[in-house]
Parts: C-alpha cells; structure tokens; sequence
C-alpha cells in the first residue's frame, strides 16, 4: 500500500510539474535602446505559466530592478535597469524550477539623442489621410492568411479597401507637389478582429497589437521605409496612437494580466467573455466630457466618462495601473525609435486617466524635448480646450501636452459657412469671437485648427461650394494656428455621416487598381478640382517657410458690413486675409484699417500676384477671399 500511495504521489507530482511547464511565447518590446534619460525598461513577458519564474540577467551594467506577478499566470513584468549598459545582446534568464529558459534580447544604438527629434509645428501644414482609403501599391497584402475573417470590398463604405502604406509612399511627390509638410496617418498598428455585420475596424482604432503594423498595410521595415522617404522628401509624419481603449480581439482580453488591467472588466465575465453587453453591468462611455474639468461633477458623471467603455468592442485600459501606463509610455518611445516619427496624435485624450497622460506627456517632453504630441479634445470651448495645454493656469495640474485641437474653430465655422455675417454674432462674426478668447491658451500657436476630419461631415457636406471652402481654407492657413487638411480637400471631395462614417472617408480617386479617375495627376481631374488644388497649392507653398503667418503678431477686426480681416505682420511685413461674409458684393473701406495699413498705396494678390491698390476701398464679389501682402 505504502509503495502503491508513493507511486500515485509521484506520478501527480510529475503530472503538476508537466501542467505548470514554464514555456515563454513572447517578450514585449522585443527589444530595446541603449542612452536614455530614463534607464527604467519594463519587459512584459507572456507564455504559458511563466507567473513564478525568477529572473536574472548577466550582461554589464544591466541590473534586474523588479519582478512583477501579475493576476494571470501568464504573464510576468520584469523592470530592468539600464543606466550602465552598452549595445549589444543580453541573455535573460527566467528559471521555473529546474527548468530555465533563455531569451536573447538586443539592446541597440540609437539613431539620435532625444533632443534632435524635431517634432511638427504651427510652421507645418499636417495632411491627415486614412491608409485604408488613399492609395494600394500592393496587392500581395490584399488577403492575410491566419487573420480573423474579412474582405476588401470598396463597394461597402464600412469594410476594407485595401489602401496600404506602399500606397503612400508611391505618391509622396504629390504631397510636395499640393505644398504640405506633414502627414498624418490614422492608426497602422495591428486591427485583427473579423468584420461583424457589414462593418471592420478598417479605421485602425481598436489595436490587438502595440509592436506590430497592420499586415495588410504592410510590415515594420515597409512603415520605416516610408518615413524615411517622406523625411526625403522634406514630410514629417504624425502617429496616431490610442492608450484609452485596445481592440476586443487584443490578448489581454482573454487572458487579462491583471484584474485591473482594464477598468469595469467584469461584465466580461458576465457576458462569457464575449463583446455582446445585453443582460450584463457594461457601462459605455456618456462620451461628455465636460465632467472632467467641470468644478461640481458629480461621481456618476465622472466615473462614465472615463471608466465606461468607447464601445463594447473596445476595452477601456486603466491608465491608474502604473504598469499599463508604464507599457504604453515605452510602446510610444519604441516607435520613436524604431521607424523615427515626427510627432503624435493622441486619440480620445480625455477620455483617459488625466494623472497618467500627464505622467507620458512630462516622460516624452523630458526624453524629447522637441518633439509634439496632439491630443483630441473634442469639446467646443475654448476654456475646455486650453485648460488641456502645457502649463494652462485654467487647470490645477499640468498636462504636459503642447498641442490641443481647436474644435470651437471646427463648429464655429461649421455654422457660418451657411449664414450672412451681420453686425452682430452670425456667419464670420463667429470666428472672431472665438478667437478672441486666444488669451486663455498658454500657446495659441500650438493650437491645431482644421475645417474637416474623419469623424466630422466633410466641409462641402454633399455639395461643392468652392467659394465657402476658400474662405474656410484661407483662414486656416493664416491665423496664428497649427493648421491640418484632411485628404481630398484638395479635390473638392465631399460626404456626410448621416449613413455612415464611411462615407466621408471615400477612397482618394486615383489610388487603387482600376478607378476610372486618377485625380494624384492634373489631367485626372475635372477643371473644378484643378482650380481648387492650384488655389491651395499656391497657397501652401506661400505659406511655407513664411515668418509673417509663422511668427507674425495677429490683429483681428471686427466684422464691418460683412467683411472681416485679420492682419499678421512680422519685421516691416503684412498680410491681410480680407473675406466678404455675404453674398451679396461688398466693400473693404481702406480707412478703417489704416491702424496695419498705414502708408502702403499697393499691395500684392498671394493667390493670382496681381497688384492691389490700396489707396482706396476695395471692392469685393460676393464670398469673396482675398490674401494680399505688402
């Protein structure tokens, strides 16, 4: 009996140690940079049972700081530091018992040090474009074989198209040619979640993986290989990251690495881990943001902003958990390393925890202190938006981010390009009363305006007024802003989201295989859609690298019968942007603006070069916009 209760003891002790056989799957990130300010490296190590391994690392002046055990078994946070390390590979060790498993893990050069990381300013002209919908120049990442279901159909407005990053690259020249200097890609990183009901995450803002581009856009190396040609080419490129949600389909779902790895998880259990929310706890997001500056914001209102859930299918993170935020601040630092991006689009910025972002934003300013990070800030005050901005004295706590965007500038414009601007508060009255509150922005300068973007009906709606888009475009492109087009502006593309967001994201005609129209070319497009890309190529060329709208002091008048004009002026130099708000003809009366005029008699047309006369009033067509200099 004794050897028979010994024979089962060992053969359960030898089924226990086969059950908890340690084995690493992978290590993120899979590798590292040797010289930063911050020596601190978090590894996050996942594969089957790996909770209890002890860590140890020879490799000189590396030093094994902290081991985390996490909720899950399988994951393991190993905290390094670096401080006295030079590149090279390292060996870590991770010992389970008798078994040990050793991981290679490089530690590289970097490219630059941190400060010559010149990131995007208001001397820039950001093009935002989805990758998805501009250009394909390949079809070898049409259909990826071990991806979740999808299809590329360009007939459905909510699945993939097929656009990729080799569609870029191959019209960089275009860029160049309209007169922008940035770029500014929606999210490339990994979306593998199936198409659902007629709809996909095409849009790239549900991310299953941090380190990895989208296959279908293409590959790490093929996203490098474009920055640097864009850099060639004299382009900067924006990254849009997302820290306050992940994608359903994202591991950490399945196999949470902590409790609180993402915030009110457990109606995932209730649901059986599915993204279906109908008898459950979920709670989605009020998406009013209001609660998070707001003085008298009750618990309810705060806790549904920012703990409820962008939508069931993507998972709110909880930036309270320092190793969240600890993984995503290194995520964003090995992307500026890695591929050497120029800048940052935060999404849904408020919507995540304000004390962790912070954190990032002081982490990068301190590790880059040239480089620039955007962040949504979808509420249509300027008191809103400017508490958001670096060293606001609007808020009790410094957020670090430098760029806000101007989303009173976006609605304000958005009403008057269909009224008659009176004497008082309709059509381009407005837009001066929005400006005037540029005395609460630490740095009106790093402020983004834009007229358009992929979450907002297109700026022509369904129509094609050309004479309400010149006077939207010029005010962009003059006030004291860091301003951003959104593609096929350009071309007079059109849409709105009363169907479908889809819809005024529409492939850029030109960019796929087999369109009828190739509007990247002057002879693709109509006579209407060369008009408006001249307009605009002359203008952002005149723009570029001009120290009057880069540097220039801003003088705004109060609409007069109509016409508004707001002067920028800079070492002896003046340029006026003069809009008829009517549509009916008008008149600039010289004598009122004699304060920036002075002694001038002539003035030069930016646009067409003609000579303007300045010695008496100017006349002006109805909607009619003029950029003159002297």
């Amino acid at each position: 009996m004794k050897r028979l209760l010994l024979l089962i003891g060992l053969m359960l002790c030898i089924t226990s140690t086969m059950k908890a056989a340690m084995k690493i799957d992978h290590i993120e990130p899979a590798n590292w940079f040797v010289g930063m300010k911050n020596p601190s490296l978090q590894l996050m190590v996942y594969g089957q049972d790996v909770k209890n391994a002890t860590v140890s690392v020879d490799y000189p002046g590396v030093q094994v700081d902290s081991v985390v055990q996490l909720d899950s078994p399988n994951y393991l946070l190993v905290y390094l530091n670096l401080s006295g390390a030079q590149p090279g590979e390292m060996t870590i060790s991770l010992k389970d018992g008798r078994r040990t498993q050793k991981v290679k893990f490089p530690l590289l050069q970097r490219e630059m040090s941190g400060d010559r990381h010149m990131g995007f300013t208001n001397a820039d002209v950001l093009y935002m474009l989805m990758p998805d919908r501009f250009a394909s120049g390949s079809d070898a990442n049409d259909q990826i074989k071990g991806m979740m279901t999808y299809k590329n159909d360009r007939s459905q407005p909510s699945l993939r198209h097929g656009g990729d990053l080799e569609g870029i690259r191959q019209h960089l020249d275009y860029f160049n040619e309209l007169g922008v200097t940035a770029l500014w890609f929606t999210p490339v990183l990994e979306n593998n979640s199936p198409d659902a009901n007629g709809f996909s995450t095409y849009h790239g803002y549900a991310t299953t993986d941090y380190y990895k581009v989208d296959p279908r856009f293409g590959t790490n190396d093929e996203y490098r290989r474009l920055i640097d040609e864009a850099h060639q080419h004299g382009l900067k490129v924006v990254m849009d990251m997302i820290f306050n949600h992940c994608g359903f389909d994202h591991p950490w779902v399945k196999d949470m690495p902590s409790k609180d790895w993402f915030n009110l998880p457990e109606w995932l259990e209730q649901s059986g881990g599915t993204s279906d929310p109908r008898g459950t706890s979920f709670l989605q997001t009020s998406y009013k943001l209001t609660p998070v500056m707001d003085p008298y914001a009750s618990e309810v209102d705060l806790r549904e902003t920012t703990e409820g859930w962008f939508v069931p299918t993507m998972p709110d993170l909880n930036q309270r958990n320092q190793h969240v935020m600890n993984y995503l601040i290194q995520n964003s630092i090995w992307w500026i390393e890695t591929v050497g991006i120029d800048g940052i689009r935060m999404d849904t910025y408020p919507y995540a925890d304000a004390e962790g972002m912070a954190r990032w934003m002081k982490t990068i300013d301190e590790e880059y202190p040239n480089f620039n990070t955007v962040g949504e800030t979808w509420v249509t005050e300027p008191a809103y938006t400017a508490a958001w901005q670096k060293d606001s004295r609007l808020s009790d706590h410094n957020s670090y981010l430098k760029t806000v965007m101007d989303f009173s500038f976006f609605e304000k414009l958005s009403q008057a390009k269909n009224e008659e601007t009176d004497g008082w508060w309709n059509g381009l009255n407005r837009i001066y009363n929005s400006l005037v509150y540029d005395y609460l922005y630490p740095n009106p300068s790093s402020v983004m305006a834009f007229i358009e973007n992929h979450d907002t009906d297109r700026f022509l709606g369904n129509g094609k007024d050309s004479l309400a888009l010149k006077q939207a475009l010029a005010l962009l492109l003059t006030i004291n802003r860091t301003p951003q087009l959104y593609y096929g502006t350009e071309i007079l593309m059109n849409g709105t989201k009363e169907v479908t967001d889809g819809n005024v994201r529409k492939d850029f005609p030109g960019g796929f295989p087999g369109d009828k129209k190739n509007a990247f070319t002057a002879e693709g497009r109509t006579k209407a859609e060369n008009d408006m890309f001249n307009w605009c190529s002359r203008l952002l060329h005149w723009r570029q690298g001009n120290d009057v709208i880069i540097k220039g002091r801003q003088t705004q008048f109060i609409p007069w019968k109509g016409v508004y004009v707001i002067a920028r002026r800079y070492q002896g130099k003046t340029v006026l942007t003069i809009l008829n708000g009517t549509t009916a003809p008008a008149k600039l009366e010289v004598a009122r603006y004699a304060e920036v005029i002075g002694q001038t008699t002539t003035a030069r047309d930016v646009i067409t070069q003609r000579s303007v006369r300045l010695d008496h009033d100017i006349s002006l067509r109805p909607r009619q916009t003029l950029i003159i200099e002297f």
